[in-house]
């Protein structure tokens, strides 16, 4: 379920609790589907943006040390680039 569609859920459950008269059906209760699917736009939200959040990327170091053959001296060469996921 992606964040477009958990917002639909919220939006019509919030229609059918609050916008609709509970007596229009009678075999069914309205304003308990819509608290339910409110209630499931709102976990599917939550888990939407958890998975499809921004993601951590990770930053690769790297260094190297080499010894000039001339005077002897060390040289240190440091990197660092992001990487990828």
């Amino acid at each position: 379920m992606g964040i477009g569609s958990s917002i639909f859920l919220i939006a019509i459950g919030a229609i059918l609790a609050f916008a609709i008269p509970g007596d229009v059906v009678s075999f069914i209760d309205l304003h308990m589907v819509g608290y339910i699917l409110m209630v499931v736009g709102v976990i599917g939200l939550i888990v939407s943006l958890f998975v499809f959040g921004p993601r951590r990327t990770r930053r690769i170091s790297e260094s190297r040390a080499t010894v000039d053959p001339v005077t002897g001296d060390r040289i240190v060469t440091r990197d660092s680039r992001d990487g990828g996921i």
